[in-house]
């Protein structure tokens, strides 16, 4: 007894197609494009945050003990030399005095003393 033969069916390639973008366009965003720029202009990066010249100028003043005077917001002067500093503040070793400790934020300006 030979049985009904049956037919095989397969979906066509494009009704495949078709459901594969309709998928990714229901998962992922659509693609955003930008236009072209000229052949060698790049966009600039970002400057760094920090440059690290600021900690360079102090770590070799310290090095060199060399004698600064601090020009503070509020007109005092403070003269001695760099000991240690930090993100936020300054210590300076004064002669004959204590050292202090001075936010930066306090600091008008700074030079060396002659």
């Amino acid at each position: 007894m030979e049985g009904p033969t049956r037919k095989l069916i397969r979906p066509s390639l494009t009704d495949l197609k078709e459901k594969m973008e309709a998928k990714r366009n229901a998962v992922a965003p659509p693609p955003q494009h930008h236009p072209p720029q000229p052949q060698g202009q790049h966009k600039k990066p970002t400057p760094a945050e920090t440059t690290n010249a600021e900690n360079f100028y102090y770590a070799k003043q310290i090095q060199m003990k060399t004698p600064m005077v601090l020009v503070l917001r509020d007109g005092e002067s403070v003269a001695g030399t760099l000991e240690w500093y930090d993100k936020h503040a300054l210590r300076v070793a004064r002669p004959s005095q204590p050292s202090v400790m001075i936010y930066k934020q306090n600091i008008k300006y700074m030079y060396k003393a002659e």
